[in-house]
């Protein structure tokens, strides 16, 4: 019988909230085994019930070295990699876990003491962490991500409406989120002036919109706020406050990015942008609607567009609007 699990959780804010049906099957089907989750995303799962113990795994190396230690501390026998880089598997390796299950990719191999093969064709990021839990033993249940959002009188609540009452955006009036960023790269970024008229648009019928992003994003954020009469938060927040923010939305616009996961999660109405990227692979599951352009080039996968980029670019503001609007009717 397992008794300890460590699952090494993605490195990336949207694969994180893709593993959470991995994890829930995990945690109905080891019901008295005790399963810790570490990665560098960890926090936004602590209130989920989804683990005994939550590990966030800092990106810094020195960070990463006491961490490591602390995952040998917890003894455990057995380890489920979702990430399939080479340190996941070393990590795993040093905290002692004898049975270490995890993609068969590059050289890792040789650590794993159970290597699977990638399916192929590739599956929905959901469905293909589903696959390495299910050499567990367990079955897979709902194959849509669901977290909780903090409570009305949540502390990071009353932190968000703040952050909003000052930005221009108080309460009474519907506000629609629109986020201007990607980890990723600007190629999955929707283009600067299609922003500016879907905002102009969200005005025009009485509602809010507010431009989120990270502070890298402020300058652009600042461009389609000034452009539209939107207000904008980006930079402003922090990733403890995310899921009390995506709560106070009407509907959010995004591109293939982990705040559009995450708002999916939450129940909040998603309009997904997609365009260097497949969405067979990775479109948030839930209340989603995803928009694409049709262009020969895509999906490409480039982290910048080398050329003008037409698969975003031809993303119009009004079919959006009329998506994102249709979705939240139907969620009401």
């Amino acid at each position: 019988m397992l008794e300890r699990v460590i699952v090494r959780l993605p490195n990336w804010l949207g694969d994180t909230v893709m593993a959470v049906p991995a994890l829930r099957a995990l945690r109905a089907g080891l019901p008295a085994a005790r399963i810790l989750l570490a990665g560098p995303w960890a926090a936004i799962l602590a209130e989920d019930g989804l683990g005994d113990a939550v590990v966030e795994y800092p990106r810094a190396w020195g960070g990463r070295l006491r961490t490591a230690d602390a995952l040998r501390a917890f003894g455990a026998d057995t380890a489920v990699l979702l990430p399939n880089s080479l340190e996941a598997a070393l990590g795993a390796l040093y905290a002692g876990a004898r049975r270490r299950v995890g993609f068969a990719v590059g050289a890792r191999v040789a650590l794993l003491s159970e290597a699977v093969p990638l399916p192929e064709p590739r599956l929905h990021q959901v469905d293909e962490y589903l696959l390495l839990v299910a050499r567990l033993g367990v079955a897979a249940g709902a194959t849509a991500p669901r977290l909780r959002a903090p409570g009305p009188d949540a502390p990071e609540r009353r932190e968000v409406l703040g952050l909003l009452a000052e930005a221009g955006a108080p309460a009474g009036r519907a506000r629609v989120g629109v986020h201007v960023g990607a980890a990723y790269g600007s190629a999955k970024v929707w283009a600067r002036e299609r922003a500016v008229e879907f905002c102009a648009l969200v005005v025009s019928t009485g509602r809010t919109p507010v431009v989120l992003g990270t502070a890298r994003d402020a300058a652009l954020a600042t461009e389609v706020a000034a452009g539209s009469g939107a207000v904008s938060l980006a930079g402003r927040d922090r990733p403890g406050l995310l899921r009390a923010l995506l709560a106070e939305l009407e509907g959010l616009v995004c591109g293939d990015t982990g705040v559009a996961h995450l708002a999916a999660a939450l129940g909040t109405p998603v309009a997904a942008l997609f365009g260097p990227t497949d969405p067979r692979l990775t479109a948030p599951r839930g209340p989603v609607a995803v928009l694409r352009h049709d262009v020969p080039c895509a999906p490409c996968f480039y982290r910048t567009c080398p050329i003008d980029h037409p698969c975003m670019r031809g993303i119009e503001a009004e079919a959006v609007r009329r998506a994102l609007d249709a979705l939240v009717a139907r969620t009401a």
